[in-house]
């Protein structure tokens, strides 16, 4: 291709194509865009070298992990830190393959993948290889997340590999869409690995209030979706006069018994990724990043950014494997905090949320829900969930749960939901209409809740009384999106639009056997989910 860079693996590409320029609109150069592709090549060289040994070691599955999470949106800007880690990847190969590289007559047969040949491929190839591509970047964050609490799952590893060989190498289409599917089968298991490894470390979620107020004094904010980092940095600030405020997606640690023990854990701070940058233009205290979700800070705000993992931005300070936060406590005390309490408020003017409806304790009030669902108290459930985003059309999600039906209950999760959480929508049987899962990371649990409930009724999932109304921005959406296919779940309403790498061939697919399709407006998709005649 002639262009500067190619990405369209995010909601928000130009032109629902794709970003070709000389940046993309996350904010990452073309020169980044191509180290990532470099990276993305350099780990099928590794996947083709591991096929040659017996089995993936535990040093090989976290060097795919962290080389494929770092080409998620809106994680890693440095280049150099992207080039230290395909420099990584290079160096596991060559340990795997160590003859490779002396070889007089090489075979090629570990040779570094070139992703032009994947973005210049017929569309539907194109297509089908993005989909398991971007699948596999959102299901690694999910397991990297695991691996730090220290759970892995030896499938989960090995399909890493597998994907890999496939995206460089394989061409028949019938093997790539069921390489799709399998995408979405394994990071179920990815996803399972996840819930255990959070609530063995750090308790069962509990339905938690959060205030938006923000106490006087030096605070500091953190945000992604790590919650050792969150840990750590509340052990080591224990005792300093800091508080600490949860922003994005961390808002869900509230909900767990081990962090909640930490009074300093005060509130939550403003909404979504996407609102970050006037939200913490001139904020008096530092922003701990510990996944993705960074966008480029402005000036104002750039001295106090802080980076931990493998989120990188060039500039900022970042915290290595160490894990010491002493320049982020030390900044905190610099700025201060404010001087008086502030009392913030969410999009829609609520000064608190709430969280930690998990799938233990939604169904441990799962008698409740079938009586109510028997008796008519309970017409309809709508999972409104996924990733916010800054492309107009939104607000979409924010007038659907407003206008849902009063018997209705909503189930939400991931940032999308800060477009509504703020709203009381009242109870039924003594449960709120609104109950918020957690994390993105957490829709294992929204899936666990359907397959209850299914049960419960002796039905399919797709004859509850149950819609999916989902939102997508990154790759994360992606994996989570072909797990709900895997399981078979139909009727899909996705938006704000549908992803550029679909082509229509492979979009006619998922609607013809899926009936997946493009949200319209929230009085249509109310009444056409609500009646069952979904087309």
């Amino acid at each position: 291709m002639d262009k500067n860079m190619f990405c369209f693996q995010c909601e928000q590409t130009i032109g629902c194509s794709g970003c070709t320029g000389n940046s993309g609109v996350c904010g990452k150069t073309a020169d980044t865009a191509k180290l990532q592709d470099e990276l993305t090549g350099a780990l099928i060289g590794l996947a083709r070298a591991v096929d040659s040994t017996t089995a993936v070691s535990k040093k090989t599955s976290q060097v795919i992990i962290e080389g494929l999470f770092t080409t998620v949106t809106n994680v890693n800007f440095d280049n150099a830190s992207i080039e230290s880690m395909i420099q990584k990847v290079r160096a596991e190969k060559e340990r795997l393959a160590p003859d490779c590289s002396k070889c007089q007559s090489p075979c090629g047969k570990t040779d570094e993948y070139d992703m032009q040949q994947l973005w210049n491929a017929d569309e539907d190839t194109r297509s089908l290889k993005s989909l398991i591509l971007f699948g596999i970047r959102g299901m690694a964050a999910y397991a990297y997340h695991a691996a730090v609490l220290g759970h892995e799952d030896e499938e989960v590893n090995l399909f890493f590999c597998e994907a890999l060989f496939k995206i460089g190498y394989e061409e028949n289409t019938e093997t790539l869409l069921s390489t799709v599917l399998k995408v979405g089968e394994i990071n179920l298991k990815c996803m399972a690995l996840l819930d255990k490894a959070n609530t063995e470390t750090y308790g069962t979620p509990e339905p938690t209030e959060v205030t938006l107020t923000v106490e006087k004094g030096p605070f500091i904010v953190v945000t992604g979706h790590d919650l050792k980092d969150l840990q750590l940095l509340l052990e080591q600030t224990s005792g300093k006069g800091i508080n600490i405020y949860t922003h994005g997606e961390m808002l869900p640690a509230h909900a767990y018994p081990f962090l909640k023990k930490f009074p300093h854990l005060k509130g939550n701070f403003g909404t979504a990724w996407q609102n970050q940058q006037k939200e913490f233009d001139h904020l008096p205290a530092p922003i701990l990043y510990t996944t993705n979700c960074l966008m480029p800070p402005k000036s104002s705000y750039a001295d106090r950014v802080f980076t931990t993992e493998v989120v990188a931005f060039p500039g900022t300070v970042h915290i290595d494997e160490k894990k010491d936060f002493t320049p982020v406590i030390e900044k905190a005390l610099e700025l201060g905090g404010y001087k008086e309490d502030q009392i913030l408020t969410g999009i829609n003017g609520g000064t608190k949320v709430t969280t930690g409806f998990g799938h233990a304790a939604i169904l441990s009030h799962a008698d409740t829900v079938i009586k109510a669902v028997k008796s008519g108290d309970i017409s309809h459930f709508f999972l409104v969930a996924g990733c916010d985003g800054a492309k107009p059309g939104r607000n979409y999600y924010t007038e659907f749960v407003k206008q849902a039906p009063s018997d209705s209950v909503i189930l939400t999760l991931a940032c999308g939901k800060f477009r509504f959480n703020d709203l009381d929508l009242g109870e039924i049987g003594g449960l709120p209409r609104l109950m918020d899962i957690g994390q993105c990371n957490d829709a294992y649990g929204a899936i666990q809740v359907a397959v209850a409930l299914a049960d419960a009724f002796e039905c399919s999932v797709n004859e509850l009384p149950l819609s999916f109304v989902l939102s997508w921005y990154e790759q994360k959406a992606v994996c989570i999106l072909l797990t709900l296919l895997h399981l078979g779940i139909k009727n899909i309403r996705l938006g704000p639009s549908l992803p550029a790498f679909l082509s229509p061939n492979i979009l006619n697919f998922l609607v013809e056997n899926y009936g997946i399709g493009p949200i319209t407006t929230p009085e249509e998709d109310i009444k056409t989910l609500q009646s069952g005649c979904v087309q």
